[in-house]
């Protein structure tokens, strides 16, 4: 038989709140930080840009449709990884890709329907996102995703992703309209950036979990650059592939690489993997 996977508990409060989560789960819900972690999540960021201007000028759906339609998609799977007692990585990434494309969303209705400056929606995105991290870090006392293991860590971790992408979305075009570095400069600016974030947790320390969630905002604006250099048209600065085949193939490599970590589990955290082979 296998072990059980979750558990109610109320415990003392010694650790702070964080001790008092209602449905503690005692697998981890969030993959191993591999290099395939950054690969996918890389790719769905494109996506998330690439299928957001699909659905809204290909489609006809408009900004208010697409978004109607991506929250909603996006309720149903996040509904089914709650339910999940531990990683999968089939319904993970699916989660990812979605939230990319709403977070994009987000900003993107800010900007052209609500006519909201791309300086204030930086903005508000950064302290919204801060007081999330603040709000978990209270209950909690963690922002490690090597912990989420419990729906209000999850609960938490969800919106902090949602905010990452909505604010890399708004500052990575702040960046880019200000700078007029076209798609593929811009591209090499967040990889520096995300390098230089490298450097500073290996070479001089920087916190891992800071590091983690700065690589994570960062690597939105380098997928959205990505996939406008490849989708946008060659007089825009592109290489004209079109937003459909951009995707298309985007998808093809996500496909493909969940359904080889589903099958190897690679990217299975260690508790995980030992208390599977101990079953």
């Amino acid at each position: 038989m296998t072990s059980e996977t979750s558990e109610t508990s109320v415990t003392p409060a010694a650790d702070g709140p964080a001790s008092r989560s209602r449905h503690r789960l005692r697998r981890n819900k969030v993959p191993e930080v591999t290099v395939y972690f950054w690969v996918i999540k890389v790719l769905c960021t494109t996506v998330g840009e690439t299928a957001a201007d699909l659905l809204n000028e290909k489609a006809g759906l408009g900004l208010t449709g697409v978004s109607a339609l991506m929250s909603a998609l996006l309720a149903v799977v996040l509904v089914v990884q709650f339910r999940t007692q531990s990683y999968r990585a089939g319904v993970y990434w699916p989660v990812v890709a979605l939230i990319s494309v709403v977070g994009t969303l987000i900003s993107d209705n800010l900007t052209d329907n609500l006519g909201v400056p791309l300086e204030t929606s930086t903005t508000v995105f950064a302290i919204v996102l801060a007081v999330v991290f603040v709000l978990w870090y209270r209950r909690e006392r963690t922002l490690s995703i090597h912990s989420v293991d419990s729906t209000s860590r999850e609960s938490f971790y969800w919106l902090a992703v949602l905010f990452t992408f909505a604010l890399g979305t708004a500052a990575g075009d702040l960046v880019s309209e200000r700078m007029n570095l076209g798609y593929w400069l811009s591209a090499v600016l967040f990889a520096l950036a995300i390098a230089a974030v490298a450097v500073a947790h290996f070479s001089l320390g920087l916190d891992a979990v800071w590091s983690f969630w700065i690589a994570y905002i960062l690597t939105r604006p380098l997928g959205a650059s990505i996939g406008d250099y490849l989708s946008q048209p060659t007089g825009d600065g592109g290489l004209g592939l079109g937003t459909v085949v951009t995707s298309v193939l985007f998808l093809a490599v996500i496909l493909g690489l969940v359904v080889y970590l589903s099958v190897t589990r690679k990217d299975v955290t260690e508790p995980e993997r030992a208390a599977r082979r101990s079953v």
